[in-house]
């Protein structure tokens, strides 16, 4: 996948070129699915281009999924023919082959499929860092904003796994049942939703995660008495610098050790990334579309 100036999606192009060749300590991985993500979206788009600008022709993706193909010198940790999970810094896991340091490949356990494996890193890493963030701990109650997204999905699961009393998760209606069965109390988003969140906290609110931006970290700290410290924002940056809460996500979170945990709990039946759909690489619009409607339930995936 490829494109050469900034825009909407029709900017996207998959392109023919060359399979890729691995270095010293890097892997050839066959990608058998990838991830795609909300800051991908906007990279495209010349948003971030001030923290992340791209280089043209630019290609997309960091999550991803396959079977190593080859290896490079110098690399024994993977070998040809391994399942493996992991991620590349080179906005390159949209294709059919992708070369990625080694050091940023585990292995894929039995217990997780493909498209959960391919769609796992930067949501999954990104909601670790988060939870962590706001020390999510025994007895607390935390709410996490957009709790059925990509990254609030795993979000509200690893704050339960942390040990919190009550998570409260902000969705639409039609994921309210999702959340509970995954243990969490959903309260629908909206006008008079600082009033529902304190009706179901039955007390205070300990943490809050924001994983959707729209005025929520003003929400925590003003209306619910949040302190700064326990309050976690993966997208609203200016409100960050204007209350002084953290804004650990990705960049915090990203090692393949925090990568292999995550898949060691799927691998147990302990989290679920839940997969909204599953597009060709070919219909890459088509899935970008969807996920800037920001109304999906989990993650979207390509397959090549």
């Amino acid at each position: 996948m490829r494109f050469d100036h900034y825009g909407d999606v029709d900017v996207l192009n998959v392109v023919e070129v060359e399979r890729p060749v691995p270095g010293p300590g890097e892997a050839l991985v066959r990608v058998k699915a990838a991830g795609i993500n909300p800051g991908e979206a906007s990279i495209r788009k010349g948003l971030l281009h001030d923290r992340f600008p791209a280089s043209f022709p630019s290609g997309e993706g960091s999550d991803l999924a396959g079977v190593v193909e080859e290896v490079g010198p110098g690399v024994d940790s993977v070998t040809e023919g391994d399942e493996v999970i992991g991620w590349t810094d080179q906005r390159a896991s949209h294709a059919e082959f992708v070369v990625a340091p080694a050091e940023h490949l585990v292995p894929r356990p039995a217990g997780v499929s493909w498209e959960a494996a391919g769609a796992l890193f930067i949501a999954g890493v990104t909601a670790y860092a988060a939870v962590r963030a706001v020390g999510a701990g025994p007895g607390d109650t935390i709410v996490v904003s957009g709790a059925a997204g990509g990254v609030g999905s795993l979000a509200v699961q690893l704050a339960r796994h942390a040990g919190a009393a009550t998570v409260i998760g902000l969705a639409s209606s039609g994921n309210h049942q999702w959340l509970r069965d995954h243990g969490v109390t959903p309260v629908a988003y909206g006008s008079g939703v600082a009033d529902r969140i304190r009706e179901v906290a039955r007390g205070r609110v300990d943490a809050f995660i924001d994983t959707f931006g729209g005025g929520y970290v003003k929400l925590a700290v003003e209306e619910l008495g949040i302190v700064p410290g326990r309050i976690d924002t993966i997208i609203d940056w200016a409100a960050a610098r204007q209350y002084g809460v953290k804004t650990e996500g990705s960049t915090a979170g990203s090692s393949p050790e925090v990568l292999a945990e995550l898949a060691a709990l799927i691998d147990r039946g302990e989290l679920e990334v839940p997969i909204a759909k599953v597009y060709g690489l070919e219909e890459v619009r088509d899935a970008y579309r969807e996920l800037e409607r920001r109304h999906t339930r989990g993650k979207i995936v390509l397959v090549p």
